[in-house]
């Protein structure tokens, strides 16, 4: 388990038509280093691949408490103050956001000193980072149990054992000027060398008898609703990439 963060915050932004590299620059250059000053650890920003008006971030905290120190010490600081309009141009929405705590942080999950490209680093990886947000209907309804015996397995099975898997952290939205939505998921997401990596384990899964015929009937029954399937670029300064 990540000695950081047993608390983090997907969050995922729709944005203007074209602004998202700004956001990006933004970020990387800006945000990255601020957030961590404040007490926070960046774990990954990505741009998503099948929504050109899409970026998706994650971010931990020790805890509950340390999130709302650290929230208000970078929001009502001067990295916030001065970059704040440049960001808030691109965004439409901000609100697509979720409490979750860790189930499950592979070796490959960033931990705080894990290396991450320096400033002023523009060179986009060519892998990718993929997985799933799953709407479920409540905290007790045995889809942890059925993920991690039947899911995970297939999911390896087929090149994509997950790096990190999490569900949503069950508690009071303790920095009320970030909304979050409030619904139970799980989410995962794995690592993949490059795009046909990716196409590989998609083919495979297509193809798996174990995930057609018993896991995915399984997985949509037990779904409050369609799953969110994300398919993601780290940005050039992402740890997650």
């Amino acid at each position: 388990m990540d000695e950081c963060c047993a608390v983090v915050d997907l969050r995922q932004y729709t944005l203007h038509p074209g602004r998202r590299d700004t956001l990006v620059e933004v970020f990387d250059d800006h945000f990255v280093e601020g957030q961590e000053a404040a007490g926070m650890h960046i774990v990954g920003q990505f741009r998503d691949l099948d929504d050109p008006d899409r970026f998706v971030w994650i971010r931990g905290f020790a805890d509950l408490p340390t999130r709302a120190q650290a929230l208000n010490a970078f929001y009502y600081g001067p990295i916030w103050r001065e970059h704040a309009a440049t960001a808030n141009q691109t965004m439409i929405d901000s609100d697509n956001a979720l409490l979750l705590e860790p189930l499950h942080l592979g070796p490959a999950y960033p931990r705080l000193d894990s290396p991450r490209p320096p400033r002023g680093t523009t060179e986009v990886p060519g892998s990718i980072v993929a997985g799933a947000v799953y709407h479920r209907g409540s905290p007790d309804d045995g889809f942890v149990e059925f993920f991690t015996d039947h899911v995970v397995p297939a999911l390896t099975a087929t090149g994509a054992e997950p790096v990190a898997v999490f569900e949503t952290l069950v508690a009071e939205n303790n920095f009320p000027a970030l909304p979050l939505r409030d619904e139970v998921v799980l989410a995962w997401f794995a690592r993949f060398d490059d795009e046909a990596a990716y196409d590989e384990h998609r083919r495979r899964l297509a193809v798996s008898e174990v995930w057609q015929r018993q896991v995915l009937p399984e997985l949509v029954c037990r779904s409050a609703s369609p799953a969110q399937e994300l398919r993601l670029r780290p940005t050039a300064r992402s740890q997650l990439r």
